[in-house]
């Protein structure tokens, strides 16, 4: 399978490289950056500590997708908006892993999966997605005596808050609960707030340092809480899943799928 990386000299996308070098069945066939990066005309797999292959990074992204069966995005949201409209022209399936996108582009890219395949998934190591899958069952279980907060921390480098994978994971619980996550979710909190309203979905965020990425769900009611908590030591687990989320579009009609659908997690 001939997989394109959007994005490719960034940290996610020499990880993508990588992953995609050393998984049996894929190959690089080229990878892209914004014109003005300095990366330009470098060998791709040389910048992911590979040995050089002759792969140069370039700037044509619609030339990647007319090479590529398959494009895997970790960018931008405006980034994945355009590559989403690539997809839909050229047929080709497109992995997004890209978070902090607004409802109108979301809306964008749902509408492209009417001519591609599209996967798109906040997270996408396969811990992650079963930590959402046992918040909305405890959240089912769990009446609103018990608060739900999510706490999450990222290096000081993520430009998005609350985290793709927190919103995913309060989404989870207000399934569970069957409620409209957007009315309950409390996604700051400064000053003289008055007390928790009941049923609400609190989220906590920290930067710093280098932190990949760890995430609690707590459950918490008088004299007793519940923690649910993933940790993630490296980007390669969100690469290994890209990857198999790539394999497992391939023979799949357009669409949009989420790694519920790649991991056969969902109900």
């Amino acid at each position: 399978m001939k997989i394109g990386i959007v994005g490719a000299a960034g940290r996610m996308g020499r990880m993508l490289v990588k992953q995609v070098t050393e998984t049996a069945g894929c190959e690089i066939c080229g990878g892209t950056e914004p014109t003005n990066s300095p990366d330009i005309g470098k060998d791709i797999h040389a910048l992911a500590g590979l040995d050089p292959s002759g792969i140069l990074v370039k700037d044509n992204t619609e030339k990647l997708f007319d090479l590529a069966d398959a494009v895997i995005d970790f960018t931008t949201p405006a980034a994945s908006v355009a590559h989403a409209k690539l997809a839909a022209n050229s047929g080709k399936i497109l992995v997004i892993g890209t978070t902090g996108l607004s409802n109108d582009q979301q809306a964008e890219i749902t509408a492209c999966g009417d001519k591609a395949v599209i996967v798109q998934g906040a997270n996408m190591s396969l811990g992650v997605n079963l930590l959402a899958q046992l918040t909305r069952k405890v959240a089912a279980i769990l009446d609103d005596e018990f608060d739900v907060e999510i706490l999450e921390m990222h290096h000081h480098h993520k430009v998005d808050a609350p985290s793709g994978t927190a919103l995913l994971l309060g989404k989870a619980a207000a399934v569970g609960r069957g409620v409209d996550h957007n009315t309950v979710a409390d996604r700051g909190r400064d000053g003289i707030t008055g007390a928790r309203n009941r049923g609400d979905i609190g989220y906590a965020v920290l930067r710093g340092g280098n932190v990949v990425g760890d995430h609690t769900v707590m459950f918490a009611a008088e004299n007793e809480r519940i923690e649910l908590t993933h940790k993630a030591g490296d980007r390669s687990i969100f690469a290994r899943g890209a990857v198999r989320a790539t394999l497992w579009a391939k023979d799949k009609s357009a669409g949009n799928y989420d790694m519920m659908d790649v991991l056969g997690l969902g109900d």
